[in-house]
């Protein structure tokens, strides 16, 4: 049902209204009566429509020329859907009647100024400003959904600029403005109106904290133009009228939904009166848009990817030669963080993760910046932050810094699944977890490092008579480093049982992302690999192969240095034979000494920048 206001006629004199296009007005009548009132007639001029509603059972009717009996129960409504040319253009007269009498008891006069009102933005996201029969104040999921959306405008357009975009109340370039969502309110009525009402746009001061309005002020394409007027600490603007019919409005956000904001802020344009000196400004109309502030996505290793980052430091120059030539495959961008930057800081992955933010009319990546805050702490907003590349961090709330907010921890784009890694001497899920794309089944493949499918593989070559084979044969440069046969590997009783431990609680880590996930088996590929102890933690024994870099097809696996059997290592052989027929292809990478030596592997020293899903976040049905 559309919006109502009431306004009073008098017997005294003719009363003047101001109506908004479409919103019914009631017309109370019952406040100065004739004595002896029996009926009423009510007469509109062209251009108003006036009901009459009985009762809430009949519903309402036309009000036409007949004669209705007074009763206090009805109402009449009246509507007007054009607006008026000029003040008090149209008018409604009810006249009173009595049975004993010919002639009207008396009159009342209201007469009606129409003003078409309409705060606008991209309801159906479609990119377009769209006037729609639905209700703006609400926010709908879904392909069917409406409501307009804003993104974070968290990047630096103007790299003069020494802050973020949305850090402070000025368009320091035109750039800036494509990453705002336009708001337009659109009024058509007598000029003559305003010289005694005005239009107030505001929001609360929850949404003021969190979204920021700038008004085109002049021409559009100068940043001067631009006035800020909603925001921070203005929670209300009066609305001059600097271009006839129609006020644009370019709105940005200043933060991510989070625990404690949804994500939803409405934005309201209310008419005022503000004819009576003596008293305060009323409200006669408020039309409202709800925006919802666009989440951070994550992008899994699922996606193609489009960048990757790796750290130079002083023993890893082999290591990001290989990483450049499986970038250079995989048709990507490469980004080197040299040893300047980074001061030695190698765990790029732990540093930063990149997702991005979209909208109807725009898509941005920003990285995402961890409280780790390691030698790597300033690489993200120094080097990564700029045009159209946004920037977020987030501060523990209690300032204490554990191995969660290292990004190592994070893996793939759904609620949070909670996993048990307290068994791991680092303590992130991808030393034991990975996803690869796959042609078939959910389109991806979990990885999962097995101990018991090392061990079964080696029992297999020791039957075929390779129990000499020896691992670590062949890395270069480390004494520290001893090699050690399959045989002597099974008979290690406690490495055995340490490992039978560490399936365990990767067994148990695989139940519960089975059901968190809808995981079948056949999903899942069990990787070869053993874990030691280190004080009471357990690493991996040879580099770690679950701890890879995705790129597409194109897959960089810590290079294992297991038995040569055949002139091949067989940990590699059982890698491809795992995955190469998903039409993957297994480039192993050297990490031993400048990664595997330091607790880390080829994925904790690469980041990656990832094509955006091409499902629209907005089209979920939560």
């Amino acid at each position: 049902m559309s919006l109502q206001r009431i306004v009073r006629v008098s017997l005294e004199h003719p009363t003047s209204a101001v109506c908004v296009a479409g919103v019914e007005t009631v017309v109370d009548i019952y406040g100065s009566v004739p004595e002896g009132t029996e009926m009423f007639e009510v007469y509109g001029t062209p251009g108003v429509d006036i009901y009459i509603s009985p009762n809430m059972e009949r519903g309402r009717e036309r009000a036409d020329t007949r004669r209705w009996r007074f009763d206090a129960t009805l109402e009449i409504i009246v509507v007007m859907n054009s607006p008026s040319n000029d003040l008090n253009d149209s008018h409604v007269q009810i006249s009173y009647h009595s049975s004993h009498k010919p002639l009207p008891l008396a009159y009342a006069v209201l007469y009606l100024t129409c003003v078409d009102i309409s705060l606008d933005c991209d309801l159906n996201c479609e990119g377009r400003q769209d006037r729609t029969f639905v209700d703006k104040r609400q926010w709908v999921w879904g392909p069917s959904g409406y409501g307009g959306i804003l993104l974070v405008n968290c990047d630096r357009d103007d790299p003069s600029c020494g802050v973020q975009d949305n850090c402070d109340k000025h368009v320091h370039c035109l750039q800036d403005l494509e990453d705002m969502s336009v708001m337009v309110l659109r009024t058509q009525g007598p000029a003559a109106l305003f010289d005694d009402h005005k239009l107030v746009l505001h929001t609360s001061s929850y949404g003021a904290e969190r979204a920021q309005v700038f008004h085109v002020c002049g021409p559009e394409d100068v940043c001067e133009a631009y006035r800020h007027v909603l925001g921070q600490d203005k929670v209300s603007y009066e609305v001059p009228r600097f271009h006839g019919d129609e006020e644009r409005f370019f709105v940005e956000g200043l933060s991510f939904p989070d625990a404690d904001f949804t994500g939803l802020i409405s934005f309201h344009v209310t008419l005022l009166d503000d004819s009576n000196e003596d008293f305060s400004a009323s409200p006669i109309f408020t039309d409202t848009v709800v925006f919802r502030v666009a989440p951070w996505i994550m992008t899994p290793s699922t996606l193609p990817p489009l960048e990757v980052y790796v750290c130079r430091v002083r023993n890893n120059t082999c290591f990001v030669d290989a990483v450049a030539e499986l970038a250079r495959k995989a048709g990507c961008k490469l980004t080197i963080c040299p040893q300047a930057e980074n001061r030695n800081d190698r765990w790029i992955q732990d540093e930063m993760e990149l997702g991005y933010v979209q909208a109807p009319h725009k898509t941005f990546p920003v990285v995402f910046d961890s409280p780790r805050n390691g030698e790597l702490q300033d690489f993200p907003y120094k080097r990564i932050l700029g045009p159209d590349f946004g920037y977020v961090t987030r501060e523990p709330r209690d300032r204490s810094v554990s191995g969660l907010d290292s990004f190592g921890n994070l893996e793939k784009v759904q609620p949070p699944v909670e996993l048990f890694v307290d068994w791991l001497a680092v303590g992130h899920v991808d030393e034991f977890l990975s996803f690869v794309p796959a042609p078939d089944g959910k389109g991806f493949r979990m990885l999962l490092a097995s101990p018991g499918a090392c061990f079964k593989l080696f029992q297999e070559k020791r039957k075929c008579g390779h129990g000499r084979a020896l691992l670590f044969q062949g890395v270069v440069d480390d004494e520290r480093v001893k090699t050690i046969s399959i045989n002597q590997v099974l008979s290690n009783k406690d490495l055995i049982n340490y490992n039978k431990f560490v399936q365990s609680c990767i067994d148990w880590n695989r139940e519960v992302l089975k059901r968190e996930l809808g995981l079948a088996e056949c999903d899942i590929i069990d990787i070869p690999q053993l874990f030691k102890t280190e004080r009471k933690k357990a690493m991996a024994f040879f580099p770690d192969l679950v701890n890879m870099l995705v790129l597409g097809k194109h897959l960089g696996i810590p290079k294992p240095f297991g038995p040569i059997i055949n002139g091949r290592c067989c940990l590699e052989e059982q890698v491809r034979s795992l995955l190469e027929p998903l039409g993957l292809h297994c480039t192993f990478i050297d990490d031993f000494t400048p990664y595997h030596m330091l607790h880390g592997e080829v994925h904790c020293g690469t980041n990656v920048r990832r094509k955006p899903f091409s499902f629209k976040w907005w089209n979920m049905v939560p």
